[in-house]
């Protein structure tokens, strides 16, 4: 074998070996970042997860807003990109406790029973105003003293929040997204899709509520969300018997 000959093979043979190695570390690193998405999310390989669908209030019939349903669609992505498995119920037909498997509940209390179970269970310091009649408060959250009214289409708010039940490590997550709108609730997941990387660094496997702002959703759509506030201690503190009115508004 030529002295050019050799050098060719080993070449070869390095290139090989160097590439093997790339497809190694590139594995890895993919791998750990499942696992951290999967611990985040509480959704192990072939997992069961709940996904509660609201209904739309302004519907004669039974029916889901169509942001509703581009929510559902974006929550069902992320749980098959963690290998698991979704089922879908409706709001008044989840019978069920919490904590046996991950569940992602979409929509506010006016319009959906499982979202106002779970903010009477583990939210006392939210209030939304459900009041169908026009008015400055309609849809208004109060959070501890401060209260956030909405401008339709200019500036509005929702609430995305990671929640547990006890401390056994095996216990599985629920995710909320209360919006004032419909688009709000799609704004939630979107926001929860692009940033749960950064949502786990910061929080890991503990509770979460954040008050997010949707900025001109008439010409953006879902996509301007600004972080508000990290307001878990409010929102998980009772609210007293005859709480602050302060007229707050958060623009």
């Amino acid at each position: 074998m030529t002295d050019d000959v050799r050098d060719i093979v080993l070449g070869v043979v390095a290139a090989g070996i160097s590439a093997a190695l790339g497809w190694i570390a590139r594995t890895h690193l993919w791998r750990r970042r499942l696992r951290r998405k999967q611990a985040f999310f509480g959704l192990p390989d072939n997992s069961e997860s709940l996904l509660v669908v609201n209904r739309d209030p302004a519907a004669a019939e039974p029916a889901v807003h169509r942001f509703d349903v581009f929510a559902l669609l974006e929550l069902s992505a992320l749980v098959k990109e963690c290998g698991a498995h979704v089922r879908v119920v409706t709001q008044d037909a989840a019978h069920q406790g919490f904590g046996e498997r991950t569940e992602f509940c979409v929509g506010g209390p006016g319009s959906n029973r499982r979202m106002l179970a779970h903010m009477a269970a583990m939210l006392p310091g939210v209030r939304v105003n459900v009041d169908p009649e026009p008015g400055p408060d309609r849809g208004a959250f109060q959070i501890g003293a401060e209260r956030y009214r909405m401008d339709p289409g200019v500036t509005e708010y929702v609430l995305l929040a990671r929640l547990t039940a006890g401390e056994r490590r095996e216990t599985r997550p629920v995710f909320l997204f209360c919006g004032q709108r419909a688009i709000t609730n799609q704004a939630a997941t979107r926001y929860l899709a692009r940033h749960h990387e950064r949502l786990a660094r910061t929080y890991g496997s503990t509770s979460f509520v954040l008050l997010l702002k949707v900025i001109s959703s008439q010409a953006y759509g879902p996509d301007m969300v600004e972080l508000v506030a990290d307001v878990t201690r409010a929102a998980r503190t009772a609210l007293p018997a005859a709480a602050p009115r302060t007229g707050h508004r958060a623009d």
